[in-house]
């Protein structure tokens, strides 16, 4: 039996974005190990159900900034230490400092285990800050000699990703995301209806939801400052996620007087049934590997309005599934909820386009790619 090892720095990512890899690499007969900080939950999960589904567990002390060394140190050692005392075969590492720790622990480990790293959106991109391209392009462009496989999730990512000198026979694949499920989220307008009542929405108010990390990255406050200038109290706005910025956000509502329009909701399990009752969901971040929120929104029928970056690049079509903004223009979003609110024709054309626009970043599509990864992994094992 093959042995499987995922790490991530965010605990939780594995079994929120990654349970049907989970579930290709149990079928090919592999047992699954996964190594994460489990102090650090951005997304919620139940270890128990983990371990019930065959999961083998390891904490390790990584933490999400490189300006971390100590953790980051400590974590490499720990992986190293799994790696071999548990005969690992395999890697797939996620999230920056994951893919970090995972490549540097396996290439000095007694083991050399197959090393795949799926990279969700590198820090390094057109437009970036250039301290980001001082900082992590010479580090990608290092670490992919110790990779065998780079996945990306964008199209950028991907062409920049083919300049690296990966390990021999390596090989760089797009997928287009993680693959979200076409049956949890599809439109469903009753669900809607009873869900706009129990989140206290009235039925005929124009409702945004956004879901996302709160950060300075996801720049929520961009909608909130739209909304404050539209002075429409018919416009109501539901921030799903919880993060860093949480306080200012907060600050800024009660500032701008929308604390009856503008709520902060929290994590949550629920987004299928959420985003039923959404009139159209924001997506403003400043940088995107490439958004998954905003997919699921798309597969339930819900158009977007997007902040132009390379994820979004991936599927908002300006006019047809969503009205594209420059991520620091409040008057680009407040004209683009203006015209959702104001043309009704308009909102519901886009509406009906918005699922086939978002068929190809589904399980069943992504699954292919994944199973040809896995299968190449494993037959040079």
């Amino acid at each position: 039996m093959k042995k499987v090892l995922f790490v991530t720095t965010i605990s939780g990512f594995l079994p929120q974005f990654e349970k049907n890899d989970v579930k290709l690499l149990k079928e090919m007969g592999c047992e699954i190990h996964y190594a994460s900080n489990f102090k650090n939950p951005v997304y919620a999960f139940d270890r128990k159900e983990l371990k019930k589904q065959g999961v083998i567990l390891h904490h390790i002390d990584i933490a999400k900034s490189p300006a971390r060394i100590r953790e980051n140190i400590a974590a490499i050692r720990q992986l190293k230490i799994i790696i071999d005392n548990n005969k690992i075969d395999m890697i797939h590492c996620h999230n920056p400092m994951g893919g970090v720790a995972g490549r540097v622990a396996a290439q000095v480990s007694r083991r050399k285990p197959y090393v795949i790293y799926t990279a969700h959106g590198f820090h390094f991109y057109k437009g970036a800050p250039v301290i980001n391209w001082l900082l992590f392009y010479p580090a990608e462009r290092f670490l992919a000699g110790f990779t065998d496989q780079i996945i990306t999730v964008n199209r950028e990512d991907y062409l920049r990703a083919k300049k690296f000198r990966l390990r021999k026979g390596g090989s760089v694949v797009q997928i287009h995301s993680v693959g979200v499920s076409q049956d949890r989220f599809k439109p469903d307008k009753k669900l809607g209806e009873k869900k706009r009542i129990s989140l206290d929405v009235p039925s005929d108010a124009f409702h945004i939801v956004t879901a996302a990390e709160l950060n300075a990255n996801k720049n929520q406050r961009v909608i909130i400052e739209a909304i404050a200038q539209l002075s429409n109290e018919n416009i109501y706005y539901s921030i799903c996620g919880k993060g860093i910025n949480e306080k200012e956000l907060k600050m800024l509502i009660e500032k701008r007087h929308l604390e009856k329009q503008v709520r902060l909701l929290g994590y949550r399990t629920d987004m299928e049934e959420i985003l039923q009752c959404a009139d159209c969901f924001a997506f403003p971040s400043h940088r995107e590997g490439l958004g998954i929120a905003a997919i699921e929104a798309l597969l339930c029928g819900v158009p977007l309005i997007a902040a132009d970056n390379r994820g979004t690049r991936e599927y908002a079509i300006n006019g047809g599934n969503s009205i594209v903004c420059k991520s620091n223009c409040v008057e680009d979003f407040k004209n683009a909820i203006y015209l959702f609110c104001s043309d009704k024709t308009m909102h519901s054309h886009m509406a009906s386009l918005c699922r086939a626009s978002a068929e190809k970043f589904t399980i069943n599509e992504v699954e292919k790619t994944m199973k040809e990864i896995y299968k190449k992994a494993l037959i040079s094992l």
